[in-house]
């Protein structure tokens, strides 16, 4: 039976195996690659067609709003599959935590809608 040690040794000489193996084709294709810069190069690339105005635009901050609001609802499933999974074994105190954090993110959420934040303008 290997120790642990041996067994660290074998999954960190993979990781550097890995990352050599990585930046290989790297290192060679950064070697053989022309170098001429030119304005093109730098030009916004839109599907092969000519890219029409600035390619800095404004972007629309409620994207993110919604973003984050599915984030944290997303994350509110993360906790809570394991909870009712496990509820029978973690008792009647888990389900109350569990009913107070969901209870949190509602009152949030209805906080939000009544600030007008889920409105789409």
């Amino acid at each position: 039976m290997p120790s642990y040690e041996h067994s660290y040794l074998i999954v960190g000489s993979l990781v550097v195996v890995a990352l050599v193996v990585a930046s290989i084709p790297l290192l060679i294709s950064a070697g053989l690659r022309p170098r001429k810069p030119s304005a093109i190069k730098l030009a916004t690339y839109e599907c092969g067609i000519e890219s029409k105005g600035d390619s800095w635009i404004q972007f629309k901050s409620q994207y993110y709003l919604y973003a984050l609001a599915f984030v944290i609802f997303d994350l509110e499933t993360v906790f809570l599959i394991p909870c009712a999974v496990a509820l029978d074994k973690v008792g009647f105190f888990a389900f109350l935590e569990m009913t107070v954090f969901v209870g949190v993110l509602l009152l949030g959420l209805v906080w939000e809608w009544s600030k007008g934040v889920l409105e789409w303008r």
